[in-house]
């Protein structure tokens, strides 16, 4: 016998031996990946759309600048109520300011309420309904009748009410669309952490010894926060709305900061000569929303058969 065979046997005693071609490459299975999401997205060109009204919006509520250079506070009465056009894409409204770049900046506003609004959402009814999932007992039975009352109050009166006790602006409006969306997020996740604390592999992790906030850890919060986090993408499109509304009653900044809401709340005494104040803030509001109930459809089912 050679001494390379007796040295190829020991390392594979060992445990030693490397596969034929040497490590294993990572790039053909990400290049792999890659591919899978490019075909799922050519499959569907409505959420290929989606993706790019959002990333649209993201970049106006971060860098208006890229999408205009004029000041959306700043009016000219002589070019007052002009139509759409190459100069002024949405028109000007009633005192010569241009209603695009004040879309343009008011997204800044309203994304930033409603990333408050679903922020609280998902930490607070996140923790009611894990604490109330994993605890059990007396524990889950209290927290869940409190969660029925935020249940049985519809969110917009919820945050009619709250608002007015918090305040006006645009912060406190925020946390109140968010506290009228934790009942949700508390029995989504409650419902999620109850199967998973039933599942074979964390009773075998108890049964091993492990401790109560590594099984928590370890096991429950990475399998339940699935769900969790497609209903915090639908529910962002329906704190746009409710953020909307709000700022459309009057509740939000004041003016003249060009929040979505504001903008068609003060275009409509002008539906009559100026549709446009009114339309096209109302299509940029309908138009994120769609594409983020478009993305969340494709989160929640639709990846997973994919694959």
């Amino acid at each position: 016998m050679s001494q390379s065979l007796v040295d190829d046997t020991t390392e594979a005693a060992l445990g030693l031996v490397r596969p034929v071609g040497g490590a294993p490459d990572a790039v053909p299975g990400r290049r792999a990946g890659v591919r899978r999401v490019l075909r799922f997205l050519a499959r569907r060109p409505g959420l290929l759309l989606s993706l790019v009204v959002l990333v649209l919006v993201v970049l106006a509520s971060f860098r208006p600048r890229l999408f205009t250079s004029r000041d959306p506070l700043e009016g000219v009465p002589a070019q007052n109520f002009r139509g759409p056009s190459g100069a002024h894409w949405f028109g000007t409204d009633e005192l010569g300011r241009d209603v695009f770049a004040r879309v343009v900046h008011g997204a800044q506003l309203s994304l930033k309420a409603t990333l408050i609004a679903v922020l609280v959402a998902f930490v607070v009814g996140g923790l009611l309904g894990l604490v109330a999932g994993f605890v059990g007992r007396w524990v889950d039975d209290v927290l869940m009748r409190f969660v029925d009352v935020l249940l049985s109050i519809p969110a917009l009166f919820l945050s009619l009410a709250l608002v007015t006790a918090l305040g006006y602006g645009t912060v406190k409006v925020a946390v109140a669309v968010g506290i009228a969306s934790v009942a949700s997020f508390a029995r989504v996740t409650r419902a999620e952490v109850l199967r998973v604390r039933q599942a074979v592999f964390v009773e075998a992790s108890r049964s091993c010894g492990a401790r109560w906030y590594s099984v928590l850890g370890r096991h429950v919060l990475p399998n339940a926060a699935g769900p969790v986090i497609v209903l915090a993408t639908l529910d962002f499109g329906a704190s746009i709305l409710a953020v909307s509304a709000l700022s459309f009653l009057g509740y939000g900044a004041p003016p003249p900061a060009p929040e979505w809401g504001t903008l068609i709340s003060e275009g409509r005494n002008y539906l009559a000569n100026a549709w446009w104040l009114t339309a096209l803030p109302g299509l940029a509001i309908a138009a994120t929303v769609l594409a983020t109930n478009r993305v969340a459809r494709a989160l929640d089912g639709e990846w997973a058969r994919q694959r």
